[in-house]
C-alpha cells in the first residue's frame, strides 16, 4: 500500500504501470460524465503513471495538459509515457503536492484527480488549493474505484483492511460535504455501487 501512495525504485515504476492499464477504465468512466473543451488548461493531480494525462490530452487537442505527482517515480514514468506530447509542447509534468500547486490563482478550466484524494495529507486543504487554481465557472472532478459504503468487493475488501492501508474513504455524502466545505457549486456525484466506482464534480463559482 505504500507503494500505491508513494511509488518508487523498480516495484514502484511496476505498480505505475499497472496502474496505467488497471485505473484505464474507471477514468474512462468518469471523464464520460463532464465536457472537456478543444482548448480547456487542464491539471491532473496525482497523475501516477500518466495515463489520464494522455486521455485528456486526446480530448484538449488544441489546450494544454499539466500533471503533478508527489513522488518522483511517478513524475518520471509520466514524463516517459507522454515523451511526445511533451515535446509537442501540449503537456507539461513536474513533482509538487496538492497542498502547493506551483500554479497561478484562475490558471485552469478542469482539475482532475483519479485515484489519489484518498491518500491526500489534508483533504480539505487540497481542495481549497484546487479551488485557487481554477478559473471562474471551472470544475474539478474527482474520480475513484472505490468509496466508503460501496456494496462491491473492492469496496467490501478496502474497508475491512481500512486501519492498516491508511486510505480516508468517504460515503457518498462525505465526498458532497468535502466539495461544499470548499466552496464549490453544482455539485454531482455519480456511482457503480457494485465496483465500488465514484464520481464527484464540483464547479468553482
Amino acid at each position: 500500500m505504500n507503494q500505491c501512495k508513494r511509488p518508487s525504485g523498480w516495484l514502484g515504476r511496476l505498480i505505475l504501470r499497472n496502474m496505467n492499464a488497471r485505473h484505464s477504465r474507471v477514468t474512462g468512466w468518469g471523464l464520460a460524465h463532464i465536457t472537456v473543451r478543444q482548448r480547456d488548461t487542464i491539471l491532473d493531480v496525482g497523475c501516477g503513471g500518466g495515463r489520464t494525462i494522455g486521455k485528456l490530452a486526446a480530448l484538449a487537442r488544441e489546450g494544454k495538459v499539466y500533471g503533478i505527482d508527489h513522488a518522483e517515480a511517478s513524475v518520471a514514468v509520466a514524463v516517459k509515457t507522454n515523451r511526445q506530447l511533451i515535446e509537442d509542447g501540449r503537456v507539461q509534468i513536474q513533482k509538487a503536492t496538492v497542498s502547493q500547486l506551483p500554479f497561478a490563482a484562475e490558471m485552469f478550466d478542469l482539475v482532475t484527480a483519479v485515484e489519489t484524494h484518498f491518500w491526500w495529507p489534508d483533504l480539505p486543504e487540497g481542495m481549497r488549493e484546487i479551488r485557487r487554481v481554477l478559473k471562474p465557472g471551472g470544475k474539478l472532478i474527482i474520480i475513484a474505484e472505490v468509496y466508503r459504503g460501496a456494496t462491491g468487493m473492492v469496496g467490501r475488501l478496502a474497508e475491512k483492511h481500512l486501519p492498516s492501508t491508511g486510505l480516508k474513504l468517504l460515503t457518498i455524502d462525505e465526498h458532497r460535504a468535502l466539495f461544499v466545505d470548499a466552496g464549490f457549486t453544482d455539485i454531482e456525484i455519480g456511482t457503480e455501487p457494485a465496483k465500488g466506482w465514484i464520481w464527484a464534480v464540483g464547479r468553482q463559482p
